[in-house]
């Protein structure tokens, strides 16, 4: 049995964007990522906090591929915030940008984490906004502030911004719970290999919201 306390504890939404789903094809769309609302809606209610993260991206960055064969290559030239490049996804303004349906609207949500604003950065965790981790997007604080102990993460993508957000919390003194069946990955190794990054760490990996019981 899962043991929680949901006054101290949160759920966290990361990026659980149409961007990032089938309903974007020509963005960064993961197989069923569209699907994961009612596993995320389920684990929230153990929890007295919501948190959701978004991508915000501009339309025009150095990150941005402009052909198929540049899709995560290196990014050329002097650019320490930036790793690789992929394609225009979650550009503010667009569809891509909005929550997937079935989720609250944003304005329901206690905390809304906006990242990648920057176009000379392109984090993945959603609490900080560089690669490097010294510039907080204030996630931490604020579930400090509220005294949270645990966190409940769900989100997309399992293998890149999920794994990133977890460590991120986990490196932070947070007990981590992954919703699995709330999260969707972009491919079966690479979320083989950050579930196992993730349980190294510390992080407790769930099956569903159904292993949830809070006491």
């Amino acid at each position: 049995m899962i043991r929680l306390t949901p006054a101290t504890t949160a759920s966290f939404d990361v990026d659980p964007q149409r961007g990032f789903t089938p309903l974007c094809p020509n963005e960064l769309p993961v197989t069923e990522g569209d699907r994961i609302a009612g596993e995320l809606n389920a684990q929230a209610r153990f929890a007295a906090c919501r948190i959701v993260s978004k991508d915000c991206h501009p339309p025009e960055a150095p990150w941005v591929a402009t052909s198929p064969e540049e899709i995560m290559q290196p990014v050329s030239g002097n650019f320490p915030g930036l790793d690789i490049k992929w394609p225009p996804h979650c550009v503010v303004g667009t569809e891509g940008n909005k929550l997937i349906p079935g989720l609250p609207a944003e304005e329901d949500y206690d905390l809304v984490i906006e990242k990648g604003t920057d176009p000379l950065k392109h984090p993945y965790g959603a609490c900080y906004h560089d690669l490097a981790e010294t510039e907080s997007t204030g996630a931490i604080e604020w579930l400090r502030q509220r005294q949270v102990a645990t966190v409940i993460v769900g989100g997309l993508a399992t293998d890149y911004c999920v794994k990133t957000t977890v460590l991120q919390l986990r490196r932070a003194g947070f007990r981590v719970l992954v919703n699995l069946a709330g999260c969707r990955g972009v491919a079966a190794d690479t979320c083989t290999a950050a579930e196992e990054e993730m349980r190294a760490a510390g992080a407790e990996l769930l099956g569903s919201s159904a292993e949830l019981e809070a006491v």
